[in-house]
């Protein structure tokens, strides 16, 4: 089992940033691919970030491309997601997930383990 927390969000201005961290404990090497997902009410849950266990490959959603850049330090089991130049648009409970091999994906379920979410509200 990979267990996953959240943690960063919070109430922001338009314009704003904010950084996500997600911190794995468990069986990491389950996590081969970690991915970050947001899910807005009333909305399905969808793909914003991932990246692969070395970092070197990233992936992200055309919505937030050039915005915002996730990233990892293996060494502390801990996924970062930097949201720059926030919009109302981006408000949403954010979810960590991890899966246990590669390709990087972007359909919820091929991710094994979630994080309990993170809110990030953004005032316009």
């Amino acid at each position: 089992q990979v267990q996953l927390v959240e943690s960063g969000g919070g109430l922001v201005q338009a314009g704003g940033s904010l950084r996500l961290s997600c911190a794995a404990s468990g069986r990491t090497a389950r996590s081969n691919t970690m991915g970050w997902f947001r899910q807005a009410p009333g909305k399905e849950r969808e793909f914003v970030a991932a990246v692969s266990w070395f970092g070197d490959t990233t992936y992200y959603a055309d919505s937030v491309k050039g915005r915002f850049t996730v990233s990892r330090d293996n060494a502390k089991n801990t996924v970062y997601l930097q949201m720059n130049s926030l919009k109302p648009e981006d408000t949403a409970v954010y979810y960590c997930a991890a899966r246990g091999r590669l390709p990087i994906s972007t359909t919820t379920r091929n991710y094994d383990y979630w994080g309990q979410g993170t809110q990030v509200t953004v005032s316009s």
